[in-house]
């Protein structure tokens, strides 16, 4: 087993250790979310915390890690007599990205559950993290399955395994730790409420402090066991004050004044349910005993809030996580009187090394409230428009030229658009695909470990052989060639490739703040339904991939919301620029499969033949069979339908910016191939 990094040997990173040893003081405070960027210790300090836990009293031989005190009565490995326990380390279990659900759950022997009767029950990941640490790193980035039973696990604190009605429960408390990088995608508000805590790091733009970073890693690297010892005396300290918290913090008084402090807080933040007041308490209380202190301060409170509300007071993906601290400053003191900390006491982080800048801040730098501001008027005059939809120019401004960026108009909810067929892609909500989980369609025999049995179809086909192998008793003889795995029928997540109309025709006609609220909403849905999305936009003469395929939605929020406009119209060159993404992306995940947005008016000027060039790429898309929608953004009296002749040459439909409105009359869902060919 390789030697971890010390706790203590980390630079900086005040509010990542802080969010840490508040959980390892006290479990209940529910975990913690690590966010920031790559590169900047998140996997290094959460292991090093498992360091620092004190030992866990087990039952012998159990493999579910039973209290000796209090046995959990339905432990498979019961009923435990009584029997001194034995002593271990905590248990830091790491779950892997593309783990099976049988990796996670365990795995129940179908075969002897049928034939004999037995429930023969391999452990998983949550047993193995019980009264441990379950750490999740890119938790972001798990599959939609996992986090169902994640959530189940953490709100219920057992685990279920059911196969076609044989169950095995036991007990799966444990402290969940998650880091991720929010550039490569959100979390399901309902897994990200399940943190207690979230910090955010980020690299320190300190010269002398990252010296000190690559002087203490590389040393690390030559010699990991010297470096430990080095380090030694540090942590066996830290080790000793958790421990000194933990039995001080039964101790700690939680006044009616902070409590009211807490619930106005809450209050004041529009954080959803209660969850969050229960957190605060907890985690107000922790920081109070790790101080050494029995009394909780409004100190606390506000330590506590910059901890545990960033991420619950987030409206949509959009949202930046974070609070306004003069908002918090203000709703403390009138909830109540600050109760700063005696000059005598100690800072409420006084840092694993004994310094006296662990704390700080806490949270995340302040952040304004997060409301998007709505459309303005820029400083050409840009207001609606009295010119003719035919006319090029709007008055006082030149197609031709760049303008600035316009704000995206109110998002809205979009109907669903899908794509046709059957995939197997990466589970999602958008369209029907083979999945794990699902409606049963069929039966097949299993190619592997079977998953998900075919009751009806395992005993159909072993029914036949009964008399050949000679049951005599109650009990049906069951052969591994009679089991059948159940085929399910789900929803995929898949590619949306936005392609973007941005030249002067958008801007000109004072269109392009409704074009971009447009295009938000469908990246709402998109974040809803588990997609990957890409950004092509094209104006004067090219276009250009302003955002590659990710699993990030703020990222291609924040390029729409910088989009300038102006120039000609090379529908064609972004056509063909999407075709290259796809390209690509067909090799590098070859089961996801696009849907292709063209957001434009259909028109297609600049180089010789434009409008013929741009039916030619669009044939190509259409040869390749790519879903497509063409969002018409054509607006007055008079309509030319280019639009609908680009969705008929790409072999997709078209819809206005009104339909595509769920609430609207035309708001039905559509398979946007089928629809197509059928105009």
């Amino acid at each position: 087993m390789s030697t971890p990094y010390p706790f203590t040997a980390i630079v900086g990173q005040d509010d990542l250790r802080l969010g840490l040893l508040l959980n390892a003081v006290s479990p209940a405070v529910g975990g913690v979310l690590v966010r920031g960027e790559k590169g900047t210790a998140k996997s290094t300090a959460v292991r090093a915390l498992a360091a620092l836990m004190p030992e866990v009293s087990v039952v012998p031989g159990c493999r579910f890690s039973c209290d000796p005190v209090s046995p959990d009565p339905a432990c498979p490995d019961g009923p435990h007599a009584e029997a001194a326990g034995v002593s271990r380390p905590a248990r830091t279990v790491e779950l892997p990205v593309g783990a099976s659900e049988d990796r996670l759950v365990g795995a129940l022997d179908i075969e002897r559950a049928l034939s004999e009767g037995v429930k023969a029950f391999e452990p998983g990941l949550l047993a193995d993290a019980h009264r441990g640490i379950l750490y999740v790193d890119e938790v972001n980035l798990l599959h939609d399955h996992l986090v169902d039973l994640l959530l189940d696990a953490a709100a219920m604190g057992a685990s279920y395994v059911e196969r076609e009605g044989v169950s095995v429960r036991h007990a799966a408390r444990f402290l969940l730790v998650g880091t991720m990088n929010p550039e490569e995608g959100e979390l399901r508000p309902q897994l990200l409420d399940r943190f207690g805590l979230t910090v955010e790091v980020a690299a320190s733009r300190d010269t002398d402090e990252r010296v000190e970073v690559v002087r203490r890693r590389l040393a690390y690297d030559d010699d990991p066991e010297g470096f430990a010892a080095r380090w030694a005396e540090e942590e066996t300290a830290l080790r000793e004050r958790i421990a000194a918290a933990r039995a001080l913090l039964p101790r700690v008084v939680l006044g009616d004044g902070v409590l009211r402090q807490i619930a106005a807080t809450c209050a004041a933040f529009e954080v959803d349910g209660m969850r969050a007041d229960i957190v605060m308490a907890r985690t107000a209380t922790a920081l109070a005993a790790w101080a050494g202190r029995e009394e909780v301060t409004a100190d606390d409170v506000r330590q506590a809030a910059l901890l545990a509300l960033p991420h619950r007071r987030r409206r949509n993906p959009f949202d930046a996580p974070g609070l306004d601290e003069d908002k918090l400053d203000q709703t403390l003191d009138e909830a109540g009187p600050r109760q700063d900390s005696d000059p005598g006491d100690d800072d409420p982080d006084p840092g694993p090394d004994g310094g006296g800048d662990g704390g700080g801040g806490g949270g995340v730098p302040p952040q304004a409230d997060g409301d998007r501001t709505p459309p303005q008027a820029s400083e050409g005059g840009d207001t609606p428009s009295q010119a003719p939809e035919g006319s090029p120019d709007a008055p006082g401004r030149s197609a031709g030229a760049e303008q600035q960026p316009v704000a995206a108009a109110e998002p809205f909810r979009t109907k669903m658009l899908s794509v046709p067929g059957l995939g197997e892609g990466a589970a999602g909500r958008r369209s029907r695909a083979r999945t794990a989980h699902g409606r049963t369609t069929g039966a097949v025999r299993p190619q592997g470990a079977l998953t998900k049995l075919h009751l009806a179809a395992t005993v159909q086909a072993a029914a036949p052989h009964q008399r050949a192998r000679g049951r005599s008793g109650r009990g049906l003889v069951v052969r591994r060639d009679d089991l059948r795995q159940a085929t399910r029928e789900g929803r995929e997540g898949n590619l949306v490739l936005f392609v973007v109309d941005a030249s002067g025709s958008m801007a000109a006609r004072q269109r392009m703040s409704a074009v971009k609220g447009a295009v938000l909403s469908l990246l709402l849905d998109a974040y809803q339904r588990r997609d990957k999305v890409g950004l092509v936009t094209f104006r004067g003469k090219d276009a250009e991939v302003a955002l590659p395929p990710t699993s990030s939605v703020d990222a291609a929020a924040a390029r729409l919301e910088s989009l300038p406009t102006g120039g000609r119209t090379p529908l064609s060159a972004g056509l063909l620029k999407a075709h290259d993404v796809l390209r690509v992306e067909r090799l590098r995940d070859p089961s996801r499969r696009p849907l292709l947005v063209v957001v434009t008016d259909g028109r297609a000027t600049g180089g010789p033949e434009p409008v013929a060039l741009a039916g030619r790429a669009a044939r190509l898309h259409q040869a390749e069979g790519t879903a497509s929608v063409v969002v018409d953004c054509e607006s007055g009296y008079v309509r030319l339908g280019l639009a609908g002749e680009l969705a008929r040459e790409l072999g997709g439909t078209a819809v206005t910016l009104d339909e595509l409105r769920a609430d609207s009359i035309a708001g039905l869902v559509k398979d946007v191939t089928a629809a197509g060919r059928a105009a």
